[in-house]
């Protein structure tokens, strides 16, 4: 098959549910004037403006997200660009459907199942093996962006990158994010040296508020407006971009470049809650785990136990334990390997899956169950198996719609910050290093293979209501973004919140027992209760995904938007709402105080006045002492010392009672309460 032919597996037609009544459509914000003729919600404020522009002039919403990808790679190079891949998912109003296209990264021809393992068999640590072209994919984004256009576009490749082009030439201004990211990267962008010249010029890292400007940048976009996609995938683009791929270890060809294929995909499609979520197939994990996750926490009555809460939560992390072990087992590509889509969703298995979680105590012993009981497909022959984990990846997501109603949600991405560090000389972009997102292990579905896409996290999704879609969402984040999307479509449906207050309600993130990852803002009763049933909540919260969203009121005709700000999330509509995300106050490090506490080697988040130490004695107030171990207060009335007013307990004395060896460490200033089972 020709190079660039675009390959159409299937395509989703929307289903409509008539007998579902008609209601307001969820997570429209109170006493905001809507758009009306088109709208956009981004990560950076420059790219949001070009795809608002070209939404003004007279684009169709995939012109818009065309527009917004180049203008990504020139705000955001760090994200996502021309080296790397992604899913775009579009709605098409006139033909009523819903379609992706899949310009995912794919592996070389040359990889072998082993390239990522030391001589002793071991995987090569991921700092090492992610920062070299060993882990460069053939990249799919301007293939991608140009069949997009010559599918559902109205205007042409050489059109949409014009305001690229300027904006490279003249320059982006570093917000704090950007300053942030360079600064973090020097050592991976000093490694190859070529994007260390571009954004740390003189081997000093860019600093917020200088210009980010990029002449290599600019010549590479003119030559694809003038040339197409064929500068890359068979020209002097391409040529430059395996040479550096080869000198940095790597195995790409141009034959490589030139077998490359986008593929138009049929996304999954699942109902939670009368509501139809239309989301990213294999080989994304994204939507077959976002639906997993729904479907499970639809047996509870998540609004009447309220976001927040310890049943909410503990409800939450378990359903998120169950759909990610099922996702390590089942996920691969599916050209590739055969994926139990039905069976993973379905309502029996979901039925099965949800009599494991347990209402007082953690499940410390979940695996992946046996999907392919409840679907037709043939199981494949080789072992399934997550192998070897990889840290979180960064990635960026936006959402578009323009006034004939055509929607766009598009995540894009070249992996790690600044991908592999590669970038290739004189052309100035960066290289993807998604071949990390296979097994480093070989021996399961999503071993190295040549040819194959590594599993993804991305899921760019829509959620329909009355068979009319109303909210495009997506975020980056590796495989937290399936968190990210699912916990913010629960706060819109389920606790009935604005698309804004949806997107910036605290997250939290477990793939698996017992660590708990979470944003500030979550209470800290509920932490202690929620440590009592075994989940282990790191001791500081943090980032956790970058989710941009738009809502469409189709009973009135109004756009609206969501933001997330731990980036510069900017909504623009064409004919109202305009505002960017400002930087999060970041609230001071809490005091250690006198000790630390840890429970079964797991540190307590007790804030220092919390925490007293008295004549050699280590006390903890009464009632957050108790909350953490899952007792009663009455239970240790005698022991209450009062301190300044609060009650206190003695931990070592409350430890024995409760049957835990007691011990003080005096060089880490620690008591460790260890359970004698």
């Amino acid at each position: 098959m020709k190079k660039g032919m675009l390959v159409t597996l299937s395509i989703v037609t929307v289903l409509s549910f008539p007998h579902l009544a008609v209601g307001k459509v969820p997570g429209v914000p109170a006493g905001v004037q809507g758009a009306t003729k088109g709208i956009v919600a981004v990560s950076h404020p420059a790219a949001a403006q070009v795809g608002r522009d070209i939404l003004a002039k007279g684009g169709n919403a995939i012109d818009a997200a065309a527009g917004i990808q180049f203008a990504l790679n020139v705000a955001e190079p760090y994200m996502s660009g021309i080296g790397g891949g992604g899913f775009m998912m579009i709605y098409v109003k006139d033909q009523n459907k819903v379609t992706v296209l899949d310009s995912r990264e794919v592996a070389p021809s040359k990889v072998t199942p082993d390239m990522f393992l030391q001589a002793d068999g071991n995987p090569i640590p991921f700092e090492e093996r992610h920062t070299s072209g060993q882990a460069v994919g053939v990249p799919g984004t301007l293939l991608g962006v140009e069949q997009a256009l010559k599918s559902y576009g109205t205007w042409d490749l050489g059109k949409v990158i014009e305001p690229s082009i300027e904006l490279a030439e003249k320059g982006v201004r570093v917000n704090w994010v950007s300053a942030q990211f360079i600064a973090n990267s020097m050592e991976k962008l000093k490694k190859h040296g070529a994007a260390a010249q571009v954004f740390a010029p003189n081997g000093v890292p860019l600093k917020e508020g200088e210009m980010l400007v990029q002449p290599q940048l600019a010549k590479t976009l003119k030559i694809i407006r003038d040339k197409g996609s064929d500068a890359l995938y068979e020209g002097e683009i391409g040529k430059a971009l395996v040479e550096e791929v080869q000198r940095t270890g790597g195995s790409m060809t141009l034959d490589d470049l030139q077998a490359y294929q986008v593929k138009e995909r049929e996304p999954v499609h699942g109902m939670y809650r009368g509501y139809e979520v239309i989301s990213m197939a294999p080989p994304s994990s994204g939507g077959l785990t976002l639906i997993q996750i729904l479907k499970l926490m639809e047996g509870y009555d998540n609004q009447k136990d309220g976001i927040g809460s310890v049943a909410y939560l503990h409800h939450l992390i378990e359903a998120n334990h169950l759909a990610y072990a099922d996702r390590a087992a089942f996920m691969a590509d599916a050209d590739v390997y055969p994926v139990p889509k039905k069976g993973l969703i379905a309502d029996e298995y979901i039925k099965e899956r949800r009599q494991l979680i347990r209402e007082e105590t953690a499940n410390a012993n979940v695996g992946a169950g046996d999907p392919w009981k409840y679907d037709p497909g043939k199981k494949p022959v080789v072992s399934m198996k997550l192998r070897d984990q990889s840290p979180v990846k960064q990635t960026t997501h936006f959402s578009v719609m323009d006034k004939w109603g055509n929607i766009v949600a598009y995540t894009t991405t070249i992996e790690d910050i600044f991908g592999s560090g590669v970038m290739v000389p004189g052309y100035g972009f960066m290289l993807n290093n998604e071949l990390t997102d296979f097994d480093a292990i070989p021996g399961g579905v999503n071993q190295v293979e040549p040819g194959k896409r590594p599993r993804s996290s991305m899921t760019p999704t829509m959620v329909l209501k009355d068979g009319k879609p109303f909210l495009a969402i997506g975020s980056p984040g590796g495989s937290t973004i399936i968190a990210s999307v699912s916990q913010t479509i629960l706060n819109v449906i389920d606790h009935g919140m604005e698309i804004e207050d949806a997107i910036r309600a605290p997250r939290i993130f477990s793939s698996s027992y017992p660590n708990v990852t979470w944003e500030a803002g979550i209470d800290q009763d509920v932490i202690l209760q929620l440590m009592a049933k075994g989940h282990v909540f790191v001791e500081e919260p943090t980032n956790i995904g970058n989710v941009q969203a738009i809502v469409y009121d189709f009973e009135t005709g109004k756009m609206y938007g969501g933001a997330d700000n731990t980036r510069e999330g900017t909504v623009l509509g064409v004919d109202a709402i305009a505002y960017t995300a400002a930087q999060p106050i970041q609230s001071p490090k809490e005091k250690d105080g006198p000790f630390h506490l840890r429970v079964n080697g797991n540190v307590y988040p007790y804030r220092a006045d919390q925490k007293a130490m008295i004549d050699g004695v280590a006390y903890v107030h009464a009632n957050k002492l108790l909350l953490g171990l899952g007792q009663k207060v009455t239970s240790f009335q005698s022991d209450v010392v009062m301190l300044k007013g609060i009650p206190y307990l003695p931990v070592k004395k409350v430890g024995e009672k409760l049957g835990y060896t007691v011990m003080w460490k005096e060089g880490e200033r620690s008591i460790e309460l260890n359970s004698k089972k």
